[in-house]
C-alpha cells in the first residue's frame, strides 16, 4: 500500500465512521476486508502515519527481490504469496521477513501489475484428531516438472503424515511406485520419524489391496507379509470419502502446489534432497492453516508416543514388483507387450498378478493373493508384440477325436462317460476343446468313484456341459470327504446275538404298564401347562 493509498483508504473509514455505518457496511464502501477496518477504525492520524512508516520500512527488505517476484508472477500468474515466500527462502536463504509481509507485498504487486489471482476451493468435513503416536496417513501423488535440459519430466511421490502433529515426509521417485518401492519408503519414513505409529490409513491402491471382497479385504501378497512383520494396523478409505484422509489429501496437494509447481527438476536426487529441506523449512516448519501449531514443534512431543522400530528391515531393488490386471486374453500388459498367463487365468472378475524382472532380463509373474509362480519370460524391448508360452495356450497337439478318446479315460472309460462327451461335442463343436480342457483340469485331483457318480448324475439329469459338470463335481466330491469323515469318527460296536446257551436273558421280559398309568401322566402335565400360561 503507497502511502497516498493509505491516506485515502485511512480518510474515507473515518468519514463513514461518523456517518455510524457499522464494520460490514465500511468494508463494502472501501472494498477492504473487515480485519482492515478493525484495525483502523479506532487509530489516531499520529498512530496510522507511524504504521505506514513501519509499513514501508518493511518493504524496503523486499523492495531488492522486487524485480525478481514480478518475474515469477509474470511467468507463473497462479503463483501462491506462500510459495514465494518458499522460494526467497529457499534462493536467499539470509532474508528474514514473514509470511504475512510476503503476502502483503505480493498482492500490492498483483494490483500494480494487473496479475489477478486464481482461487480454487473444496469443501472438507471437520474430523477429530487421534491420540498422539497413533495414526498416518498415506497416499501418492505425480507432478510434472520442467527439467534444465528443457525436457519434460513426469515424476511420482508418496507422502506421510502424521494425523496428530501433522508432522510429513515426503519421497520422489522417477517412475511409478512398486510394492517394494513402498515397504522401502515406510523404512525411510520411520528412520525420518524415529518411530513408527499403531495405525496406517491407505486409498484402495493397487500395491496394497487386491479386492475389497465386501469388507473383507484381501492384501498383495508382499505388502500383507510386510504389515505381519512390522505388526501395525490397516484402515483402507472407502471410494468416494475423501474425509476418511483429507490430511493426507492437503498434504499432497500442498507438495503439488508449494514445493513442485514450476520447480526445476535436474536429477532424482537433488529433487529429494531439496524436497527434504523444503520439509524441515516450510512443510514442518510452517505454522499450519488448521491447528495453528507448527508441526515440528508438536512432533516433538507426539514422537515420545511413536513405536520403536529397532531394526530396518531391507528391501531388494532386484524383486521390485509392480501390479497388473490379467487381460481376457490371458495376457498382462508391461512396457507395451503382452505376455501370456495360464489359459484360465482370467476369471471375469479383474484377477491381478505382480510382475517383476529378475537378473539376466527375465519377467516374473506371480499369484498376488497366493505369492505363486504362474509364468515367466524372457524380457522384450521391443513394441506391440505377443510373448506367449506354449504351454499357455489351448492343447492343439492331437486332434478332437484323440483328445475325446483322452478324456474319456481320464473318466474312467464307462458308457455313460462316453455318452456325456460325445453329446457335449454334439451340442458344442465349437467350443469343446475349451470344454474338455476344462473337464481335465478338475479331474486330476479326484477320486475315480467321484468322477463316476458326477458322470453318472449328468447323464441321468441330461446334463451336458462342463461347467455343470464340475458343479456336480464339487458336490459329490465334498460328499465324500463327509462321509469319509464320518467314518473316522464313529466308533464301531459289535453286537453280540443272543443264543441258546444264554437262558436267563432269554427268559427276560419287559414291563408291561397299564395305559390309564400314561393316561394320568398326560393328564397332569397338561394342567401344568395351563397353569403356567395362566
Amino acid at each position: 500500500m503507497k502511502l497516498v493509498e493509505g491516506w485515502q483508504m485511512y480518510s474515507k473509514i473515518q468519514e463513514l465512521k461518523r456517518l455510524n455505518l457499522n464494520v460490514s457496511q465500511i468494508a463494502r464502501c472501501v472494498g477492504v476486508s473487515r480485519n482492515t477496518i478493525y484495525k483502523f477504525i479506532n487509530m489516531t492520524p499520529e498512530e496510522f502515519n507511524r504504521d505506514m512508516e513501519r509499513r514501508q520500512t518493511r518493504r524496503k527488505k523486499l523492495d531488492a527481490y522486487k524485480n525478481e517476484i514480478v518475474g515469477w508472477l509474470k511467468e507463473y500468474p497462479d503463483l501462491s504469496a506462500s510459495q514465494i515466500h518458499d522460494w526467497l527462502q529457499e534462493k536467499h536463504p539470509g532474508i528474514s521477513v514473514s509470511e504475512r509481509t510476503v503476502c502483503n507485498f505480493v498482492n500490492q504487486l498483483r494490483k500494480e501489475y494487473v496479475i489477478p489471482k486464481i482461487v480454487h476451493q473444496r469443501l472438507h468435513e471437520a474430523i477429530p484428531d487421534p491420540p498422539m503416536g497413533y495414526q498416518v496417513q498415506v497416499d501418492f501423488g505425480e507432478a510434472k516438472l520442467n527439467g534444465y535440459d528443457g525436457m519434460m519430466y513426469k515424476l511420482w511421490f508418496v507422502a506421510f503424515v502424521l494425523s496428530h502433529s501433522r508432522q510429513k515426509y515426503v519421497e520422489w521417485l522417477d517412475r511409478p511406485f512398486t510394492t517394494s518401492d513402498l515397504i522401502r519408503t515406510h523404512e525411510n519414513c520411520f528412520q525420518y520419524y524415529g518411530g513408527m505409529p499403531v495405525e496406517f490409513v491407505y486409498d484402495q491402491d493397487r500395491l496394497i489391496l487386491v479386492s475389497e471382497n465386501y469388507g473383507d479385504l484381501i492384501y498383495t501378497y508382499e505388502f500383507e507379509a510386510y504389515r505381519q512383520q512390522r505388526n501395525f494396523k490397516i484402515r483402507m478409505c472407502k471410494k468416494g470419502d475423501p474425509e476418511s484422509k483429507g490430511r493426507i489429501e492437503n498434504v499432497v496437494g500442498f507438495v503439488k502446489k508449494n514445493f513442485a509447481k514450476h520447480r526445476i527438476y535436474y536429477n532424482l536426487n537433488r529433487l529429494n534432497e531439496e524436497c527434504l529441506a523444503w520439509l524441515e523449512r516450510t512443510g514442518n516448519g510452517k505454522k499450519h492453516n488448521t491447528t495453528k501449531k507448527i508441526p515440528a514443534e508438536v512432533f516433538l512431543e507426539e514422537k515420545k508416543h511413536l513405536r520403536p522400530v529397532p531394526t530396518r528391515i531391507t528391501v531388494k531393488a532386484v524383486n521390485d514388483s509392480i501390479s497388473r490386471f490379467v487381460r481376457k486374453d490371458n495376457t498382462i500388459s508391461f512396457k507395451g507387450n503382452r505376455y501370456s498367463v495360464p489359459l484360465g487365468t482370467y476369471n471375469g472378475t479383474g484377477k491381478q498378478v505382480q510382475v517383476s524382472i529378475e537378473e539376466k532380463d527375465i519377467l516374473v509373474i506371480t499369484d498376488s493373493e497366493t505369492g505363486k509362480e504362474i509364468a515367466r519370460h524372457p524380457l522384450h524391448y521391443g513394441k506391440g508384440k505377443l510373448i506367449k508360452n506354449r504351454n499357455h495356450g489351448r492343447d492343439r497337439s492331437k486332434g478332437i477325436p484323440e483328445y475325446l478318446e483322452k478324456v474319456t479315460e481320464m473318466l474312467g472309460n464307462t458308457a455313460e462317460a462316453k455318452e456325456f462327451l460325445n453329446k457335449i461335442y454334439e451340442l458344442k463343436p465349437r467350443y469343446i476343446r475349451d470344454q474338455l480342457q476344462l473337464i481335465c483340469s478338475k479331474v486330476k485331483d479326484v477320486d475315480s468313484q467321484t468322477m463316476i457318480k458326477a458322470v453318472n448324475f449328468c447323464c441321468k439329469n441330461k446334463i451336458y456341459s462342463a461347467v455343470d459338470f464340475v458343479d456336480a463335481l464339487a458336490y459329490f466330491n465334498t460328499t465324500q470327504k463327509t462321509l469319509k469323515a464320518q467314518e473316522l469318527t464313529t466308533e464301531k460296536v459289535a453286537i453280540k446275538m443272543l443264543d441258546g446257551k444264554d437262558v436267563v436273558s432269554l427268559k427276560i421280559k419287559p414291563q408291561v404298564r397299564d395305559i390309564k398309568v400314561y393316561q394320568q401322566i398326560l393328564s397332569e402335565e397338561k394342567q401344568c401347562h395351563n397353569q403356567i400360561r395362566n
